[in-house]
């Protein structure tokens, strides 16, 4: 496969994607990154070479969601026997909202329109410190389905049930597993790869150029975790500044995998200004993440 990125994808300010190929798409699902109360949507991204991209707005039919009446942002997405359930943080409890937090939505398009699964929050509450947001799917080589939610430097996992409105606890019998690794902030996100599972989240301060990407490893999807390394983050860079809130794409062909994240403009000030962007993500010998290296356009194959 060949493709050329164009970095940013979009002139847009889009933040939080979680990047999916379904159906023969690349799909990357996106925040509007607008001031919190003018976020009551979604969007996505779609593209069949990764080069090409076509914008698809307002993906979630907000009529099933009476009670989100503040910002919607950070979506994740999986697939389950033939659906596409998608679950989005709604409302910043408690500040905008008693009632809020983690929403679940569902459709038979993985580009929506999504529409309620249920009348209340899937998690309308704190567990173990965690602001009910930053929600990511991941579903683990036997079908298990786990989410991974936090803010305020809190994250916890859960495995989902069959119908996807609810949870099974562990075999100890705890519901909501707190696996906060250090210098946790926001945006976990799981990559399972050879056996090893490759925790990642985002670190610093979102408006500001110390925003990055942390991993830690584990032989399961709960941890124990190793020692914490940065992958992603500002460094020497004079391209972008602040990357961070990122999800991946998966080239099997290639046996490469792509990091896609938002990033700040060093050129624009308003701290919403957040650019959609895709990078390589490689793996050394010992199957540690190199850092990345962000770009404004470059070649897969590289020439």
């Amino acid at each position: 496969m060949s493709f050329t990125i164009h970095n940013p994808l979009h002139n847009g300010w889009y933040a939080d994607p979680e990047a999916r190929f379904y159906e023969g798409k690349y799909i990357i699902y996106v925040t509007h990154s607008a001031p919190f109360e003018d976020q009551h949507n979604h969007s996505c991204f779609v593209s069949e070479d990764l080069t090409h991209w076509e914008l698809h707005e307002n993906i979630i039919d907000m009529s099933g969601f009476p009670h989100v009446i503040g910002a919607v942002w950070a979506p994740t997405v999986e697939k389950i026997h033939g659906k596409y359930y998608y679950i989005f943080a709604a409302n910043d409890i408690p500040h905008m909202s008693k009632i809020g937090g983690l929403e679940i939505a569902v459709s038979d398009s993985p580009t929506g329109p999504f529409k309620a699964l249920s009348s209340h929050p899937l998690v309308g509450e704190f567990h173990n410190g965690a602001q009910p947001i930053d929600a990511h799917l991941f579903k683990d080589d036997d079908g298990t389905v786990y989410l991974y939610y936090g803010g305020w430097r809190h994250c916890n996992v859960c495995r989902m049930n069959e119908d996807m409105m609810g949870f099974i606890p562990f075999e100890d019998g705890v519901t909501f597993r707190e696996i906060t690794p250090p210098d946790y902030v926001e945006g976990p996100c799981m990559l399972k790869r050879n056996g090893i599972y490759y925790f990642m989240w985002s670190a610093g301060d979102w408006a500001d150029g110390t925003y990055r990407v942390n991993y830690c490893k584990s032989n399961t999807p709960w941890g124990p975790f190793s020692e914490a390394t940065t992958i992603l983050s500002t460094g020497d860079s004079t391209i972008a500044c602040g990357p961070g809130h990122h999800g991946y794409l998966y080239l099997p062909e290639d046996d490469q995998y792509l990091v896609v994240y938002h990033r700040h403009d060093p050129a624009v000030t308003d701290h919403n200004a957040r650019f959609l962007c895709i990078d390589r993500m490689d793996f050394d010998e010992n199957g540690d993440i190199r850092p990345v290296t962000m770009t404004e356009k470059w070649r897969f194959p590289s020439a």
